[in-house]
């Protein structure tokens, strides 16, 4: 099933949520609608799902103009971050829930809607299970229930908003790539909100950033990391250091001095952008030169906080952990892949 979002805008007592907000979503697809608090991807969410109606503008499902729908005219499978099973339920009764409550006319008899279920139970990996409660369960273990529940009643688009922001780091890893190995069996149309870039990276197909209600880029987790359109993407996505620098004739400077990057097609001052690990150590020859102010252990790296031009600016690059830097000592390097922005 094909979304498309065209020119949404989303009030709250007239303050506006989403600003002229437009986005295709390919059918099939699994889609992070990624960005900080406030940004509006819970809000878009929310207006696909039908529990907001826009304040202008218009939502498709495939064909069909879907901006008046209710919920369960959209046939929308949803997942919440806090799991809203029904604690009273077993876990066979909380997935056959949106099943048993169908119209008498399109409801699936009593054994087909039990085979079902315990067909779902086996794909989240839950089978022998159905005969306990949810508070019997662990907080993973809930969340595939929900999303089993979603599943059951066949919607033409599954959305999932922040499901794992409740569990810790180590379950969110392994159900991460348990919903990535579901998706790719079951091929629902998929909507996922979350704050965490880590997670829209590792799961998604495409990614749209968010930031102050509207949409800064869409794009694959490559193109969206490696070659950010603005300045709140390369510094939301990834990690990141800024310089504010000039440029003439294709040369970059720092102040008064070259850094050594040369081929830029920018003019006048700029905004200089690089990723601690996009960097390369250079010993002579215009370059970026700093003093080491702190150093600390990252995986099998070492992040370095560098004063450059005594003090007047602190950056991040990433050394080998055996490197000999020291506090106070001195090292000299140049980006490998930058971007600049206008100075603003």
């Amino acid at each position: 099933m094909e979304v498309r979002v065209e020119n949404v805008r989303k009030e709250f007592d007239r303050f506006p949520a989403l600003h002229d907000v437009s986005l295709d979503i390919r059918s099939g697809e699994l889609i992070a609608l990624l960005g900080p608090s406030g940004s509006g991807k819970t809000t878009l969410l929310r207006l696909i799902a039908g529990l907001e109606r826009p304040t202008a503008g218009r939502i498709f499902f495939g064909d069909t103009d879907a901006s008046e729908k209710s919920v369960q005219e959209r046939n929308i499978g949803f997942v919440f971050q806090h799991y809203a099973l029904f604690r009273h339920m077993t876990i066979l009764e909380n997935v056959s829930f949106g099943l048993k409550v169908r119209p008498r006319s399109t409801r699936p008899p009593a054994g087909e809607i039990r085979r079902r279920a315990m067909e779902l139970l086996d794909l989240v990996q839950l089978s022998g299970l159905e005969k306990r409660y949810p508070n019997q369960l662990s907080g993973g273990q809930r969340q595939r229930v929900a999303l089993a529940r979603a599943l059951a009643i066949e919607p033409g688009v599954l959305l999932l908003d922040e499901p794992f922001g409740a569990l810790d780091a180590q379950v969110r890893r392994e159900l991460r790539k348990w919903l990535r190995e579901i998706h790719d069996r079951t091929g629902h149309t998929t909507v996922f909100v979350t704050h965490d870039q880590e997670e829209a990276l590792e799961l998604a197909d495409r990614l749209c950033v968010m930031s102050q209600g509207k949409i800064e880029q869409v794009g694959s987790p490559d193109s969206v990391y490696d070659k950010p359109t603005s300045p709140f993407v390369f510094g939301f996505i990834g990690e990141s250091s800024e310089l504010p620098v000039s440029v003439d004739k294709g040369d970059i400077w720092l102040g008064d001095r070259p850094i050594g990057i040369a081929g830029a097609q920018a003019q006048g001052q700029q905004r200089l952008f690089f990723r601690p690990h996009d960097i390369e150590l250079v010993e002579g020859g215009a370059a970026l030169a700093g003093v080491v102010a702190s150093s600390r252990r990252v995986g099998g790296t070492r992040r370095v906080e560098l004063d450059i031009g005594g003090a007047a600016h602190r950056v991040e690059i990433d050394l080998p952990f055996d490197h000999p830097a020291a506090e106070r000592s001195q090292i000299a390097f140049r980006p490998k892949r930058w971007a600049l922005f206008p100075a603003t």
